[in-house]
């Protein structure tokens, strides 16, 4: 899968799944734009892209912030060319239920989970529209389902599904494909932030180990290969789709007893 002559856009860019993605694409030939409010993280990255021979620029944006997309993404095209591909992977977990997120924790998701990825859209859209172009973006398997006491985090989640499916019915018949990935548990700086909190970090790790049947915790590049592949020509017949990656997590029956048969 090559993507010599494109140009991608990837918010998230600076760590995790985000930053695979834009390694894979810079990798394969692309012309990489690398959106994060992580200053030091998104310059490191695109100096080792460009370190290594290829094209990438970091932008420091904060995705909640429209102007800050917008004008990140016009630079990114001037100096580029036209948007041919959008990853959306900025994303934050916080925790509560109904009862005890505040305004401003519900505020704070679903900016930069939901609103972040409508204005990146936003702003690719109008140079994909009539030329083709790719949107993936980056969901969980909480857009599928639900843990407990993650009430904004699995809201924001489940919109991402439904701002994906719209924006592939309004733009399909003009060459523009959006599909979702919904990873399990990923190896990311979010997850051992998220195990941080609990008094024993490492019991976290193994219970999120143990509750995928492929017996592990996913690699970035794992979930990051089925981006770049949706964002592919190899996947033109894929619109409006949500891929889960997540080991076999959902396929899961949860609390099913062990049954001992005799053979």
């Amino acid at each position: 899968m090559e993507f010599s002559n494109r140009v991608a856009v990837v918010t998230g860019g600076a760590s995790g799944i985000g930053r695979a993605a834009v390694e894979m694409f810079a990798m394969r030939g692309a012309k990489v734009a690398v959106l994060d409010v992580d200053e030091a993280g998104g310059a490191e990255v695109a100096a080792g892209i460009v370190k290594r021979g290829g094209e990438a620029r970091f932008y420091r944006v904060d995705v909640a912030r429209a102007a800050e997309v917008e004008r990140a993404i016009h630079d990114a095209s001037e100096r580029y060319g036209p948007i041919d591909i959008l990853v959306t992977s900025a994303g934050i977990q916080r925790y509560g239920t109904a009862l005890t997120t505040s305004d401003e924790q519900w505020a704070e998701v679903l900016n930069i989970n939901l609103n972040g990825a409508w204005y990146a859209a936003r702003a690719c859209l109008p140079f994909m529209r009539g030329r083709g172009g790719a949107i993936v973006n980056v969901a969980s398997v909480q857009a599928l389902a639900s843990q407990r006491n993650v009430f904004a985090y699995t809201v924001s989640k489940h919109a991402l599904i439904g701002l994906t499916r719209s924006m592939a019915m309004d733009f399909a018949g003009e060459g523009v494909r959006v599909n979702a990935v919904c990873p399990g548990t990923v190896d990311t700086p979010m997850l051992h932030w998220a195990a941080s909190l609990d008094p024993d970090p490492p019991s976290v790790l193994e219970a999120c180990r143990a509750m995928h049947p492929i017996g592990r915790i996913a690699r970035p590049e794992e979930v990051a290969a089925v981006v770049v592949f949706l964002a592919h020509e190899s996947a033109s017949f894929v619109t409006g789709a949500v891929w889960t990656v997540d080991g076999g997590l959902l396929t899961l029956i949860g609390g099913a007893p062990r049954v001992v048969t005799e053979s």
